[in-house]
């Protein structure tokens, strides 16, 4: 059975569609196993069409689209999920807003915000920042150990996110967490595909 979660590719923000597309399918082919488009400083309509044209693409290879922070493109575009930040539309309205079968995932970075979503619905967690992230200029380092402590305390998918490439996998605890997610080592690598690959290695 397919571990959705093993390899999470989270698209960097604003990259144009016609350079988006090739980065993903190269990335899917070397092992990416679900895709979180995220778009925070896009039109609602930009969002969409690109929503739209990621969705196409993926469906081709059977990899979820998850939606970061917006439930309305989600729905608009039949994603296979939403993934929002402890900042946006609670966990519990959300849940009433979608379909029970839609996965719905949440940032977090302590353990009372992990038990919280668990208990609220969450699909999965996102836990970090495990390692220091140019992707995101506001998140804080997570104390070491606490990402196996959450892991641990909950029994919903956990992946770590934040700062991961190839140079730092071996630091986590993979036969503890439900995946990765990626941005900048994989959307910003010369080869997409090869990098996936690699990952991949690590994870199995």
């Amino acid at each position: 059975m397919r571990n959705t979660y093993a390899l999470n590719l989270v698209t960097e923000e604003s990259v144009p569609l016609g350079k988006l597309l090739p980065i993903i399918e190269e990335a899917v082919k070397g092992g990416v196993t679900i895709v979180q488009l995220r778009e925070k400083r896009s039109t609602g309509k930009c969002f969409y069409e690109k929503a739209k044209s990621v969705k196409a693409l993926l469906d081709r290879y059977d990899i979820p689209l998850i939606i970061n922070d917006r439930v309305d493109i989600a729905l608009a575009v039949g994603a296979a999920g939403v993934h929002v930040g402890q900042d946006d539309l609670p966990l519990v309205a959300i849940r009433k807003m979608l379909p029970s079968s839609m996965i719905v995932g949440i940032s977090t970075s302590t353990m009372e915000e992990a038990k919280e979503a668990e208990k609220n619905g969450a699909s999965y967690i996102g836990v970090g920042s495990v390692f220091t992230t140019k992707s995101k200029a506001d998140a804080s380092l997570l104390p070491k150990g606490d990402l196996e402590k959450i892991a641990e305390a909950v029994s919903i998918p956990v992946v770590a996110i934040g700062g991961i490439g190839l140079d730092n996998m071996k630091l986590l605890p993979i036969n503890k967490i439900a995946g990765v997610a990626v941005v900048s080592a994989i959307m910003k690598s010369e080869n997409p595909y090869d990098a996936a690959i690699e990952f991949r290695k690590y994870l199995e």
